[in-house]
């Protein structure tokens, strides 16, 4: 028997949980599994523009399968060749990401009036990490290219400088992290990971607020990268005087170096964008499909290069012709409103689970600890208003309770969101994290 290859198909079948068979038929068709490591589970995929969606899109989903499996995490590569990479030389580095900044790239970002501010300051702090702007704090909406320019960062430094520890991390990680550490007792190796950084990088900051031992940690962190000249690099979907539940200390920090935000892409960066992705990809879009793409998507980047995606699936798996007409066919899902795309009642309980860091079990059931019984009314109002479920049928999510007391959970919440700009934050919050799972 094929052990790689059997963990292979069962990390299929798990993700088939997560996204369509379809998807995952039209993405890992000639996808093959290499080797499984202690820590790392590396894949192939002879087609480039399917490593890129892999790599752009389906890592957590691959990880999220692993972990069921074995119960750990598990660091993707997915190679440009069927052959083992070289041992990366840079130690210490977060599982979470920097094996996947390739494409990432300065030069592959396109600049236009919305992003140029942020795009410049990103290659300046690449070109002379630790001295230009220390922190510097890139904010914006989902899907309008942070993540890229951090990436962007860290791809300049690694070529520059090999030996540099690049640690990369989520905010919502970071925390997490920092939990198993406290229950394992490994708290001074947590520390040491992080604050022995050259550079460090953190995607979605906005998720470390309004945690007491996180916050602690990441004050402590941040003193010793920035005393030492060691380059901090944040990204967060708002600037930091907007995160209500950060501590003060914190929010000064922050906005100690410089701030630079990404607005939505304007007709002509959309343009550009969409062109410039075409091209990498290998092939030319006809100048009226160049225009209903950029007319009909206009507010994130993230979604105007899965329409190109999408495009050229379709143009290769059925064999039509791009125009106009199949286009609209090939994209009609895309250009819904997103309000319009329901998440299920196990995908919310899911993330508030992951935000207040308790069990599934205990927030279904009848636990009166008092966070547990917050976290509870939290999901109760968001299943309320993100889907189309009944109180009753909202109540069966939760052991059956009556309607009476669902109804009670929302009316409160509701009432909290309107009196504490907090509770508002917690929920904006999590819903961004609920809406990752359907971009």
């Amino acid at each position: 028997m094929n052990y790689v290859q059997d963990v292979w198909n069962k990390i299929l079948l798990l993700m088939e949980q997560e996204i369509t068979a379809t998807t995952i038929n039209t993405w890992f068709d000639d996808a093959v599994a290499v080797k499984l490591e202690e820590s790392r589970f590396l894949i192939y995929s002879p087609t480039p523009f399917k490593r890129d969606i892999i790599r752009g899109r389906y890592l957590p989903v691959i990880q999220k399968a692993l972990f069921e499996l074995f119960s750990s995490q598990f660091e993707i590569v997915v190679l440009d060749q069927l052959e083992e990479p070289k041992e990366e030389k840079v130690e210490n580095q977060s599982a979470e990401a920097l094996s996947s900044t390739e494409g990432y790239t300065f030069e592959r970002f396109v600049v236009g009036n919305s992003n140029k501010f942020a795009h410049a300051a990103a290659e300046a702090v690449a070109n002379n990490p630790g001295f230009s702007y220390n922190p510097l704090f890139i904010h914006g909406e989902s899907g309008l290219g942070k993540t890229h320019l951090l990436y962007a960062i860290a791809d300049t430094i690694k070529r520059a400088h090999p030996n540099y520890n690049i640690v990369y991390i989520r905010g919502d990680a970071f925390t997490n992290e920092l939990i198993q550490a406290i229950r394992d007792n490994t708290n001074e190796q947590f520390r040491i990971k992080y604050r022995s950084a050259d550079v460090f990088l953190m995607d979605d900051v906005q998720f470390v607020a309004g945690r007491e031992s996180t916050q602690e940690e990441m004050f402590h962190t941040f003193n010793t990268l920035f005393e030492a000249k060691k380059q901090i690099v944040f990204t967060s979907d708002r600037p930091p005087k907007e995160m209500l539940r950060l501590e003060d200390r914190l929010k000064t920090r922050f906005e100690w170096g410089l701030l630079a935000d990404i607005q939505p892409p304007d007709y002509e960066t959309r343009m550009a964008i969409i062109k410039n992705k075409a091209i990498r990809m290998g092939f030319d879009l006809p100048e009226e499909v160049i225009i209903y793409i950029a007319e009909n998507i206009t507010a994130n980047v993230r979604q105007i290069e899965g329409t190109v995606n999408k495009i050229l699936a379709f143009r290769d798996l059925l064999g039509n012709n791009v125009d106009a007409g199949n286009v609209t066919r090939a994209v009609r899902d895309m250009f819904k409103d997103p309000h319009s795309i329901l998440p299920s009642a196990d995908v919310i309980i899911e993330e508030v689970c992951k935000f207040y860091s308790i069990e599934e079990d205990e927030l279904r059931g009848q636990s009166r600890i008092k966070e547990t019984v917050q976290a509870r009314h939290i999901a109760m109002f968001l299943i309320r208003s993100m889907t189309n479920l009944s109180l009753k049928e909202i109540g069966k999510e939760f052991e059956d309770r009556d309607h009476t007391t669902v109804l009670h959970s929302i009316t409160k919440i509701e009432d909290l969101k309107g009196k504490e700009p907090e509770t508002a934050e917690i929920l904006k919050d999590i819903k961004t994290n609920i809406n990752i799972h359907y971009e």
